[in-house]
């Protein structure tokens, strides 16, 4: 089970996901957030599987950034073994069951099988997978920071005076290795002078516009307003919008993204306003295999978060549709922004070519 605890009267950290001397794993429960600061921490790969599963730690790259720790500590909790594949097959098909649509979930859990295929039984297993899951959480901090580098670099090319910006979802900090995708481009255009607000959607069902982006764009004191979801065609109408801005949790290959839902609905309501449609992913959101969006089945989650209205439970007496992703067409994005660069107008030759071995950076 996991272990929780309700920290007050200290600086909280954005960060959601942090290694412990006494090697366990703390998370930011971010289902607390932002009325209560509450961590849990994760001594085994099932606990780690049941933060993920309930939404404690969230976010594409968090959620691969977890499990690349889940199986550390896993290998940690068996200390020694004649054949580790086997002893540990368990906890990566475990690991990879609790979510199907975001890709870092697949991408974290192949870099750890990849390292533990290469290592024998003179090694220090636990200590080599522990090094490979903190190179994964890295990795991913120092992408967020390269794409935010990019996207900001792209906000000013056209204008060099603030702007405003549309975010939906929570992509930041939180739901990654500690700087994020969507808002890291929000957080470094801020810091060049470029954003003048931010207007942040509260998101449905779950709220986490409001709950977690306001919360950490409060923190950066980033000046920003927040809006209900369907007032978007309103602001993008009357309020000047420049850019909309999102994360995407997977890529099709001919630039298809899948995204929080309610994002295709901000793409079409962007091209028709004029608005620029910026998509932020790390480059291994890019799944090649996968030839257009609606080839993903896409998760569903329970209808009791729609009917659930503080300690009340309605019932409607009809059906309910809770998707939690949405894809956005290639020809409604006007760019992808990724630590390997920038994709405009994005389609199948040009995405193959950003994430070709052949490339150099």
């Amino acid at each position: 089970m996991l272990q929780s605890k309700t920290v007050s009267g200290e600086q909280v950290s954005l960060e959601s996901i942090e290694w412990l001397s006494s090697r366990r794993l703390r998370l930011l429960d971010q289902r607390r957030l932002p009325d209560r600061i509450v961590y849990c921490e994760c001594s085994g790969a099932a606990e780690v599987a049941e933060a993920i599963a309930s939404m404690v730690v969230r976010g594409g790259s968090a959620i691969g950034i977890a499990a690349a720790y889940g199986i550390a500590l896993a290998a940690e909790s068996i200390g020694s073994s004649d054949d580790w594949g086997a002893a540990l097959a368990a906890d990566f098909d475990m690991l990879e069951g609790t979510q199907s649509t975001v890709i870092s979930l697949s991408w974290a859990l192949g870099i750890m099988r990849e390292t533990l295929r290469k290592l024998t039984v003179q090694h220090d297993v636990p200590a080599r997978l522990l090094q490979a899951a903190i190179a994964v959480h890295e990795s991913d901090r120092e992408a967020n920071r390269s794409m935010g580098k990019l996207g900001m670099q792209l906000i000013g090319r056209r204008q060099k005076k603030p702007q405003r910006i549309m975010l939906h979802s929570n992509d930041g900090a939180l739901a990654s290795g500690g700087y994020g995708t969507s808002l890291g481009v929000v957080r470094a255009a801020h810091e060049a002078g470029l954003v003048e607000v931010v207007y942040i959607s509260e998101t449905r069902p779950l709220l986490q516009g409001s709950r977690l982006t306001a919360w950490e764009l409060s923190q950066a004191d980033i000046p920003a307003q927040l809006h209900i979801d369907s007032a978007a065609a309103h602001l993008m109408k009357n309020e000047n919008i420049n850019w909309v801005v999102v994360a995407a949790d997977r890529i099709a290959a001919n630039g298809d993204a899948i995204c929080k839902t309610g994002t295709y609905a901000l793409a079409v309501l962007a091209m028709h306003h004029g608005v620029r449609f910026m998509v932020v992913a790390s480059s291994y959101c890019i799944d090649l295999a996968l030839e257009v969006g609606d080839d993903l089945s896409l998760e569903e989650r329970s209808s009791r978060e729609l009917l659930q209205f503080g300690e009340r439970n309605i019932d409607t007496g009809v059906p309910v549709s809770n998707p939690v992703f949405d894809v956005t067409p290639a020809d409604l994005i006007d760019v992808i922004v990724t630590e390997k660069g920038l994709v405009e107008r994005p389609d199948e030759r040009k995405l193959a070519d950003l994430v070709s071995p052949r490339r150099l950076h």
